[in-house]
């Protein structure tokens, strides 16, 4: 459960003018994170990075104005931690544990470049036995990009199937004037309403977020442009030790909890990276994963 107050060795990690730690909604902890090119915000539960914003810029991350902030409830919105499953399971919470539990602020640091690294730790995992050999860390360092890295080293004596992704939500001016590149001739299933995992490829250099759009592109490992003709800028998703990307937007047709409005569908386009489905990753006993996104920002040419 998360904590509502906050403790001394917390405070530790603090730096002046560069990393605080308060009370954000719902009384959950977050940490401010103040670099030299930009800010953001970090929250215990799910180490959730809600904010993102480079100094001039509009936010480059999405946020519900309805998501719920309460222990053991996702954030909607932002860089949801997906680990160790993606999607649903019977009986579980979907998209794993991880980002509905509160992570350890571990260590902190400001370079003399302006950035500042922050590394969390994903506590013990109660009453999951089949998971407390799987030691988990999410680095994210803020500097004029976003750097995120998702390790999970596997200290147990047999191999571990896991999934992992980063589901971030991208903030746009106008979903009708968003063209995504990247993405041509790169087979997809297509999860969107009626279409039931259809494989599908795409054909068009650039792709038009026009209806639901659900598309988990398998084997995918290159970098993705979203190209914003509202905000005149192009956000660059590069990823590393991954196969897999997804792309949706829930328009008003998905059926989604209370936390999201359907109108907000404008807004927003999640451009996620990691290995899912086909994907998923077969995690030796002593090995290492290491999921690592990076996020940046230019005008548009």
């Amino acid at each position: 459960m998360a904590s509502s107050s906050i403790s001394g060795q917390l405070r530790k990690h603090e730096i002046p003018g560069r990393v605080a730690v308060t009370k954000g909604n719902g009384g959950l902890l977050k940490i401010i994170v103040t670099a030299k090119s930009g800010t953001a915000e970090i929250y215990l539960n799910g180490a959730h990075v809600t904010s993102f914003q480079k100094n001039g810029e509009p936010p480059l991350l999405f946020m519900s104005a309805k998501s719920w902030f309460a222990p053991g409830k996702p954030i909607r919105g932002g860089v949801p931690v997906c680990f160790p499953w993606f999607g649903n399971r019977d009986g579980e919470p979907s998209h794993g544990f991880a980002r509905i539990m509160e992570w350890k602020l571990v260590k902190t640091s400001a370079a003399t470049d302006g950035s500042v690294t922050l590394h969390f730790r994903l506590p013990e995992t109660s009453g999951r036995e089949a998971w407390k050999k799987l030691q988990t860390e999410f680095v994210v360092t803020v500097a004029d990009k976003l750097t995120m890295e998702l390790t999970a080293v596997n200290h147990s004596a047999a191999a571990m199937e896991i999934e992992n992704c980063l589901h971030t939500y991208f903030h746009v001016g106008d979903i009708g004037a968003v063209l995504l590149a990247g993405l041509q001739g790169t087979p997809f299933d297509d999860f969107a309403a009626g279409a039931g995992g259809a494989r599908k490829v795409e054909n068009d250099s650039v792709l038009e977020i026009t209806k639901e759009t659900n598309r988990v592109y398998p084997n995918h490992t290159g970098t993705v442009e979203i190209r914003d003709e509202k905000f005149r800028r192009t956000i660059r998703v590069e990823k590393f030790n991954s196969q897999s990307t997804v792309v949706w937007n829930p328009w008003t047709t998905q059926k989604l909890p209370d936390d999201f409005d359907p109108a907000e569908h404008r807004q927003m386009v999640c451009v996620e990276s990691g290995n899912v489905k086909q994907n998923k990753i077969l995690l030796a006993p002593g090995k290492t994963s290491a999921l690592k996104v990076v996020l940046n920002s230019a005008p548009l040419k």
